[in-house]
């Protein structure tokens, strides 16, 4: 036990530590915006299945467009250059599209473990600290400090961690001009999966994907109760007086077969 205790701290102390921002050439800053942009789609096309599976050993071998785009965020955010984003869109999306690049990049970093399950979640979401537009944050920080505070429910749709249980990861960037389709559609995409909505009509329980558990009170903002939330984004309604349970998250990681 005490040594099952002590490799324990040892992995979340080596787990605590600043990921170096790739090194890459200089960014053209007219242009940056654009190209870094378009390093990012070209890795959620070629690594990106339609179910939002990751191909991370082919990505782990061509990285270059992937570490661009992070080094990009290392040091550019809506705060240090507010004229590259002028609209309450502009800055979302570059948000969303911030999380889901650190979190793969921060899979690869950590050598792409099978999964995120127990003390690797502390390490992954916690300790392992990264840089958003100079500024020092971790994933978990990032997420309910900054994403959270746009009172945006549907980010929780958009945003993924690299596990089975996230919402599909889109296989394009997120976008200023498209960004309310793209969010009703990821939304729509995982209420429709029966992995994230199930119902047992005999025993008239509704079980629900384990997100909906975690930010409840998000959810609740815009909506009387979760069933009523879901029903926004499904065609075929969910009976709203039903006993609600939650699918354990999957912490696996999802990478592509």
């Amino acid at each position: 036990m005490r040594f099952a205790v002590l490799v324990i701290a040892v992995l979340l102390l080596s787990a605590c530590a600043t990921l170096s921002p790739p090194t890459v050439s200089h960014f053209p800053d007219a242009d940056a915006g654009r190209e870094v942009t378009a390093a990012w789609a070209r890795v959620l096309e070629r690594f990106v299945d339609a179910q939002g599976r990751i191909d991370f050993d082919n990505l782990a071998r061509d990285r270059v467009d992937l570490d661009r785009y992070v080094a990009w965020i290392y040091r550019t955010d809506p705060n240090n250059h507010p004229a590259w984003f002028p609209t309450r869109e502009h800055v979302l999306a570059y948000h969303l599209n911030a999380y889901n690049a650190l979190a793969m990049y921060n899979v690869l970093d950590a050598g792409v473990p099978k999964t995120l399950a127990g003390a690797r979640k502390v390490s992954f979401f916690f300790l392992r600290r990264m840089q958003v537009g100079g500024t020092l944050t971790s994933l978990y920080a990032y997420e309910n400090d900054v994403l959270r505070g746009f009172g945006e429910p549907r980010v929780h749709f958009a945003l993924n961690c690299m596990s089975v249980s996230c919402p599909r990861l889109p296989r394009e960037p997120f976008s200023a001009q498209q960004l309310n389709m793209q969010l009703n559609r990821e939304t729509r995409y995982f209420f429709a999966e029966t992995r994230n909505v199930r119902i047992d009509q005999a025993a008239r329980t509704l079980y629900l994907s384990e997100i909906l558990d975690f930010y409840t009170e998000d959810f609740l903002a815009q909506a009387a109760s979760l069933p009523a939330y879901v029903n926004r984004y499904r065609t075929a309604k969910i009976a709203e007086d039903y006993t609600i349970k939650f699918h354990p998250y999957d912490w696996t990681i999802n990478r592509q077969p």
